[in-house]
C-alpha cells in the first residue's frame, strides 16, 4: 500500500482475518477492499508501462453512465395518480430529485469542473435522453484521464454502484487525499456514505413508499450500496501532507 494509506492496509488485513476458508477469498462481496485496491494497482502497473487500456475502458464506461446519470434523470413533470395515494399535496419525485441533485451539481461545476454545464438528461415530458454539451464531455474525459490510479478506481466503483458518474466524482473529490485543496482551511467534509446513498437512491425509496419494500432485495441492495461507497472512501483517503 502507499505509505499515506495505513488505514487501507489495516482494512485489507482485517478483511483477510475475517475469511474462514481460502475459497472465501474468491467471493467478491467478502473482499471489497482487496478487489478495489487490486483494481487501482492494475491501473498503476499499466501507467508505469505507459499503457492506458484500463484507463480508456473506465473512461468510456463512466462517460456512458453520464449519458443517463442518476442525478440528471428526473421523473416527468406530471406523475400518475396511484391507487391509494393520499390526495394531500406533497413533493413530487421530480421535485425531490432536483432538490437532491442541485447541491452536488453546483459543487462540481464550481469547484471540480469550473464552468462546465450539466443539463438534465430527460426533458420534463420525454423519456428520450438528451446529450451533454461536447465541451462538458471533453472536460470530464480530461479530468478522468488525469486522476491517480486510486482515485480513478474509486470513481469507477462509486459510479457503477450509484449509476452516477456525478456521485462518484463528488465522493472522490470530497475524500481523496489528492483533492485536499478543494477544502480550503481544512473545512469539514459534508458528503459521505449516507449523503451519496441518499442522492442516488431517491427513486427506489419513492417506489418503496408507494408499493412497499421487497424483503431480501431492497434491504440487501441498500446495505450493499453503503458497503461499496465505504470501500471507495477508504481507498482514496489518506494522510499525505
Amino acid at each position: 500500500m502507499p505509505s499515506s494509506k495505513p488505514h487501507l492496509a489495516h482494512a485489507i488485513a482485517l478483511e483477510w482475518d475475517l475469511l474462514r476458508t481460502a475459497q472465501h477469498a474468491t467471493k467478491y462481496h467478502l473482499i471489497p477492499m482487496t478487489s478495489i485496491t487490486g483494481r487501482a494497482e492494475d491501473i498503476a502497473a499499466e501507467d508505469a508501462k505507459g499503457v492506458t487500456t484500463i484507463r480508456d475502458e473506465i473512461t468510456r464506461v463512466m462517460l456512458r453512465y453520464l449519458e443517463t446519470d442518476t442525478l440528471l434523470s428526473w421523473a416527468p413533470e406530471k406523475e400518475p395518480d396511484y391507487v391509494g395515494r393520499s390526495k394531500e399535496k406533497r413533493e413530487t419525485l421530480r421535485e425531490k430529485q432536483i432538490k437532491a441533485a442541485q447541491p452536488i451539481i453546483s459543487m462540481l461545476v464550481s469547484t471540480v469542473w469550473p464552468g462546465v454545464e450539466l443539463k438534465p438528461t430527460l426533458d420534463a415530458n420525454s423519456i428520450m435522453p438528451l446529450p451533454q454539451p461536447q465541451q462538458t464531455v471533453d472536460v470530464i474525459r480530461g479530468w478522468l484521464s488525469s486522476l491517480s490510479p486510486y482515485d480513478l478506481a474509486g470513481v469507477e466503483r462509486a459510479g457503477i454502484a450509484t449509476k452516477s458518474l456525478l456521485v462518484g466524482a463528488r465522493v472522490v473529490s470530497e475524500w481523496s487525499e489528492n483533492f485536499r485543496h478543494l477544502r480550503p482551511g481544512g473545512a469539514s467534509r459534508t458528503f459521505g456514505i449516507e449523503e451519496a446513498a441518499h442522492a442516488s437512491s431517491l427513486e427506489v425509496r419513492w417506489q418503496i413508499e408507494n408499493w412497499g419494500e421487497v424483503e431480501d432485495t431492497h434491504d440487501v441492495e441498500r446495505e450493499d450500496l453503503r458497503r461499496q461507497l465505504g470501500s471507495v472512501i477508504l481507498l482514496v483517503s489518506g494522510c499525505s501532507s
